[in-house]
C-alpha cells in the first residue's frame, strides 16, 4: 500500500472513531486476520498435497505420463541453462531438432528398466552455469546414481563461428562416450556464458 493512502487510511480512522480505536490497534488486527489466513492456506495446501499423493499411491503408474513429465522438465531445466541471451536465438531450432532427440533417448533408456524403477526416476533441479557443459541429468532417486547426463559444449571449427554441441552420456560406459543430440549454429562471434 502507498504510504500516503496507508497515513490517510490512519487518520480517517482516528477521525472517524474520535480516538476510541487507535491505527496501531487495527493495524494488530489485520494482521492477525492475514496470519490466520495465512495458516488456513497452509492447511488447505498441506492436505491438497496429501490428497494429491494419495491419489497417485493408489492410481496405477502411467509410463507415457511419467515421461512426457520428465520431457517438460528437461525443456524447462534447458530454457534455464540458455539464459535470456541465448535462449532467444536458439530455442526454435532447440525446439526442432534438439528436443525430439532427447525425448527419444529418455524413451530409449526407459524401456530398459521395469515400471518400479521408472517411477524413481528424477531430473537434477540445477543446470550448469557459465562455460559448464551440463544441461541436467536423470538419475534414479533411491540410489541417487545418474543414469543420464545431457550436456552442451560449445565448439569452435577453425572458420566456421560457434556452434552447441548437444549430447548425452550413459551409465552403460561410465559416461565416457558422447551420444549426438544434435548442434545449433551460434554465429561468428563468441556466444555468452550460460544463465546470463
Amino acid at each position: 500500500m502507498n504510504k500516503w493512502l496507508r497515513k490517510s487510511l490512519f487518520v480517517m480512522v482516528s477521525i472517524l472513531t474520535f480516538g476510541l480505536v487507535t491505527p496501531t490497534q487495527l493495524m494488530n488486527t489485520v494482521n492477525a486476520e492475514k496470519l490466520q489466513d495465512r495458516d488456513a492456506f497452509e492447511a488447505a495446501v498441506e492436505n491438497s498435497y496429501n490428497k494429491t499423493n494419495r491419489f497417485i499411491e493408489q492410481s496405477e503408474f502411467n509410463r507415457e505420463q511419467f515421461l512426457e513429465e520428465l520431457i517438460n522438465q528437461a525443456e524447462i531445466q534447458s530454457y534455464q541453462k540458455f539464459g535470456t541471451r541465448i535462449k532467444p536465438v536458439i530455442e526454435n531450432e532447440f525446439r526442432e531438432i534438439i528436443l525430439p532427440n532427447i525425448e527419444k533417448a529418455l524413451e530409449e533408456t526407459a524401456s530398459q528398466f521395469p515400471e518400479d524403477y521408472i517411477k524413481n526416476l528424477t531430473i537434477t533441479e540445477q543446470p550448469g552455469a557459465g562455460h559448464s557443459e551440463k544441461i541436467f541429468n536423470i538419475k534414479n532417486g533411491e540410489t541417487g546414481k545418474d543414469i543420464l547426463r545431457f550436456h552442451v559444449r560449445r565448439d569452435n571449427p577453425p572458420k566456421a563461428g560457434y556452434w552447441f554441441n548437444f549430447h548425452y552420456h550413459t551409465y552403460h560406459d561410465d559416461f565416457q562416450s558422447h551420444q549426438e543430440l544434435g548442434s545449433i549454429y551460434w554465429n561468428k562471434n563468441t556466444p555468452p556464458k550460460w544463465m546470463s
